[in-house]
């Protein structure tokens, strides 16, 4: 059976000195905010801290003390989100991940010195993927036992490496990760993307030695020049020196996540050469195509990531643009630990700007947002909207209904590293467009899946090339020849 639970989207970079790795892992801070850990390896040593909280927590003047750059040549950094769990139980499953090393935990953070090896990851890989090598490879799904020796995917895919090997990895797993590993064996780091590209990865220079990171706006950040995405199915081999080599394992069976440039990347990276924001753009443009405007005096967006699609739905229709609301913190919401914290996040951040309210006084509005998850915003939206004046209100989302059914039947979700399990309480789950369209509340209405793919063919990326699982495409592994996979069934309620 696939698992249900997702536990989390991450941001993974790897440099030569401690102060790139911080700074690197904190240009990537929209990517997770609950727990941050950084490996230091040199010398035939692997030594690791790691701490609840953003980049920011931990002192980089302080860092240095536990983490001294003489004894290091390589960083191994980590920036995560998680979806459930206590705080002691955030940093014990924090990034990276290790076997061996003597732990020391001091509560909000743990150091831990002399690991025989360590991992850091973004992605999701599902259980079968991850059993014993010795296996018996003709067992029904589930009896064969699982690698030691948490729930946790990063580990056991460690301990899978240390058995069978970079190359083997490769092969036996055909995603979702990009994962990079400290072994004290070698001389080097291991960077291995898998042959579906699910989640993003870059290969940059800094100061003459070659570092990687989840996006590139990380490098260009930090002074790095981009080189290249990581090949799919590859794997990358950085040396002390910041040289390096790579070796193509596995045949590449592209699927990129729709909902890196959607939604999780940052809006000025660029993704498999594709700039976010322009793509956000052509979205919004695609949207003004598809919908009928007639009736609607302005159109806004809810509440960030979603401007470049207001503004491109502004200039392909000829409406007027009003930038509504506003928020006093840069988190998203998307990604709080618990419904509690979701809807806190939503409510003390968000607000209308109050010099605008009298412009929209028994006007008909019409909102842009990226997607609609659980309904957290939405609902704080309509909130908001009901104590001023307007007219009415149209909400747009450029990403078509999540959760929702595939042909198959199965219900679906995210299996690939972000936080949408298919178990999750989808808003677009048991409603039909007809229903969520004429919601008394407010209406809704959705790019359709052709839409949001003819945007992203319109500015080179073929539909081909991408994972729509969770809008109810194909599953991306079942079109990788000879690769086993579990089986599927629909029954009420259940994930995929």
């Amino acid at each position: 059976m696939l698992p249900e639970q997702v536990r989390h989207n991450c941001g993974v970079a790897v440099t030569h000195t401690l102060h790139d790795a911080y700074a690197f892992i904190k240009s990537l801070q929209h990517r997770g905010r609950d727990a941050v850990g950084i490996a230091a390896v040199g010398n035939g040593t692997i030594d690791v801290v790691k701490w609840i909280g953003k980049v920011e927590t931990v002192d980089l003047v302080d860092l240095h003390k536990l983490l001294p750059s003489p004894n290091y040549h390589t960083y191994l950094a980590h920036v995560r989100y998680a979806t459930k769990g206590s705080k002691r139980e955030l940093l014990a499953d924090a990034h990276p991940h290790v076997i061996g090393g003597d732990a020391h935990d001091y509560g909000s953070h743990h150091i831990i010195r002399g690991c025989e090896a360590a991992a850091i990851h973004n992605g999701h890989i599902e259980d079968l993927f991850l059993q014993h090598p010795d296996a018996d490879s003709g067992a029904e799904s589930g009896a064969a036992p699982l690698l030691p020796t948490s729930s946790c995917d990063t580990e056991r895919l460690l301990h899978l490496y240390r058995q069978v090997g970079e190359r083997e990895v490769l092969r036996r797993v055909p995603g979702a990760y990009l994962v990079a590993i400290a072994d004290a064996r070698n001389d080097h780091v291991i960077v291995l993307r898998d042959r579906t590209g699910i989640r993003p990865a870059v290969l940059g220079l800094k100061d003459g030695k070659h570092v990687v990171a989840s996006e590139d706006i990380a490098l260009r950040k930090n002074g790095a020049d981009f080189i290249e995405d990581l090949d799919l199915g590859s794997v990358y081999r950085l040396a002390a020196d910041g040289d390096y080599e790579k070796e193509l394992v596995v045949e590449p069976a592209p699927a990129h996540c729709f909902f890196e440039w959607n939604y999780i990347a940052d809006r000025d990276s660029i993704v498999e050469g594709l700039y976010v924001k322009k793509l956000r753009r052509a979205l919004g443009e695609m949207l003004a195509e598809e919908l009928d405007l007639d009736s609607i005096d302005y159109i806004s967006y809810f509440p960030r990531a979603p401007e470049d699609a207001a503004r491109g739905m502004v200039r392909a229709s000829g409406k007027q643009f009003r930038p509504l609301f506003y928020k006093l913190r840069g988190e998203r919401a998307f990604q709080g630990p618990t419904p509690g914290e979701r809807a806190e996040s939503i409510s003390t951040n968000i607000y209308l700007i109050p010099d605008l309210v009298p412009a929209i006084d028994g006007r008909r509005l019409l909102v842009v947002d990226d997607s609609i998850v659980r309904g957290n915003n939405m609902r704080h939206e309509r909130v908001l909207l009901s104590k001023v004046g307007i007219g009415g209100a149209t909400k747009a989302l450029y990403t078509p209904p999540i959760g929702v059914a595939g042909e198959d039947g199965v219900e679906r979700g995210c299996l690939f590293g972000i936080d949408m399990p298919p178990d999750d309480d989808f808003y677009a789950r048991g409603r039909t467009l007809e229903e969520m369209r004429d919601d008394e509340e407010g209406s809704i209405v959705y790019l359709t899946v052709d839409g949001m793919l003819e945007a992203f063919e319109r500015l080179g990326m073929p539909r081909s090339r991408l994972c729509t699982y969770c809008i109810g495409g194909p599953h991306p592994y079942a079109a990788i020849p000879d690769l086993e996979l579990p089986q599927r069934s629909a029954p009420a309620g259940a994930g995929a």
